[in-house]
C-alpha cells in the first residue's frame, strides 16, 4: 500500500481527497501547512507527496525545495487556475507534475498512479536498458535503473523519477531526436495530458542538475520546434 502525503490548508480538499485516495487503496497522511509536513517527513518519508502551493507557515515551494535536498520522491503540485508562473517554477524546482484547481479527483488519482508506476518500473529495473548488465553507459554518463543512480564523469547526480526517465529515453539512442510527444509518452501514461511546457521545464531542471556536476555539460541538445537529442561525449 503506497503512502501519499496530502498537504493543503483547505480542510475540504484534505477531507474529500483523502477519502477518495483511501477508497482507491492508498494510505493517506494529511497536513494543513508545509511546516507540519516537513516535520513529519524528517521522521518518515511518504511514497509520494501532493502539495498545495499557497499555504501558511511554509508554502509548497519552500517545502519542495527542502524536500529535494534529501529525497527524490514523486511530487505533484496543486495550483490555482491562474498560477501559470508557479506551475513552471514548481517544475523547475523538481516537482514531477501539477494539477489545476478545481480538479477532477479521478484525474488526480490517475496522475498519482502514473507516477507511482513509473517509480516502481525504475526501482525494479523494468525500464529497458542494455541487455547485458542493465547498466547504461553513454560516454561520461552512467545510469543504473536497479539503483536509480546516475553519474556524470564519476560524480553522482540525484534525479527525480521523471528526470531519470527523460534522460534515459534520450541517452538510449545518442544522436537520435526525441520529440516532446515521445518524451511525454515516456514520462506519463497515455491518459494523462501534459503540455510542451511541462517537458521543457523538466529538461531545464535536468540540465541544471547535470551542470552542477560539470559546468561544461552540453550533452542534451535542443532542436527548436522538433525536440531534444542526446549527444554522446
Amino acid at each position: 500500500m503506497s503512502r501519499i502525503a496530502l498537504v493543503d490548508d483547505d480542510r475540504n480538499i484534505l477531507t474529500s481527497v483523502s477519502m477518495t485516495l483511501e477508497a482507491e487503496g492508498f494510505e493517506v497522511e494529511t497536513y494543513n501547512d508545509g511546516q507540519s509536513a516537513l516535520d513529519a517527513f524528517t521522521k518518515r518519508l511518504p511514497d509520494m507527496a501532493v502539495l498545495d502551493i499557497k499555504m501558511p507557515r511554509m508554502d509548497g515551494m519552500d517545502l519542495l525545495q527542502r524536500l529535494r535536498l534529501k529525497s527524490s520522491i514523486p511530487v505533484i503540485f496543486l495550483t490555482s487556475k491562474d498560477d501559470e508562473i508557479d506551475e513552471v517554477l514548481g517544475l523547475r524546482m523538481g516537482a514531477d507534475d501539477y494539477v489545476k484547481k478545481p480538479f477532477s479527483q479521478r484525474l488526480l488519482v490517475e496522475r498519482i498512479r502514473a507516477l507511482l508506476r513509473r517509480q516502481e518500473a525504475v526501482a525494479t529495473g523494468e525500464i529497458a536498458v542494455t541487455e547485458e548488465t542493465k547498466v547504461m553507459v553513454r560516454g561520461q554518463l552512467t545510469m543504473d535503473p536497479l539503483r536509480h543512480s546516475v553519474s556524470w564523469k564519476g560524480k553522482d547526480v540525484s534525479l527525480t523519477v521523471t528526470e531519470f526517465l527523460l534522460l534515459q529515453a534520450l541517452a538510449q539512442r545518442p544522436g537520435f531526436v526525441k520529440s516532446r510527444d515521445q518524451l511525454m509518452d515516456v514520462a506519463y501514461d497515455d491518459q494523462v495530458y501534459v503540455d510542451d511546457r511541462t517537458i521543457d521545464s523538466h529538461i531545464k531542471r535536468l540540465r541544471k542538475k547535470m551542470r552542477m556536476a560539470d559546468d561544461d555539460f552540453t550533452a542534451i541538445e535542443t532542436l527548436y520546434g522538433i525536440g531534444y537529442r542526446y549527444n554522446e561525449e
